[in-house]
């Protein structure tokens, strides 16, 4: 493959195009939020939490054996997943459940792991 093959060397702007996607562009700030969505998500840990939230509402214990890991570091993935709004949480007596905060998340999720696996 040709190092320079995927650049465009025409001389001819495509006007609608260009107009009607200028037209759609979103507000800078979505950008923004949509990258910051996106590096929170670009945390291993973070995304076998994701994962295992998917499956089931689970207690900082039960993650924290699921994962291997310590409940600490658990609290602290949970922490910044709650505060960037992909995660909720409720409170049973004395223990603390969490999950996805929304279907869009879970969406997000099931479609990343199925873009994943269709390219294996």
């Amino acid at each position: 493959m040709a190092r320079n093959e995927f650049i465009c060397d025409c001389n001819a702007i495509h006007m609608d195009v260009v107009a009607n996607t200028s037209k759609n562009m979103l507000e800078a700030d979505t950008f923004n939020r949509i990258a910051d969505f996106f590096k929170i998500l670009g945390d291993t840990t973070r995304a076998k939490i994701l994962f295992a939230l998917d499956q089931n509402e689970m207690c900082v214990c039960d993650i924290a054996n699921v994962l291997g890991m310590s409940k600490s570091s658990i609290s602290h993935q949970l922490g910044t997943l709650r505060r960037s709004g992909i995660v909720k949480c409720r409170k049973s007596g004395k223990e603390v459940f969490y999950m996805l905060d929304d279907d869009h998340v879970k969406k997000v999720i099931e479609i990343c792991i199925e873009h994943i696996e269709h390219k294996k």
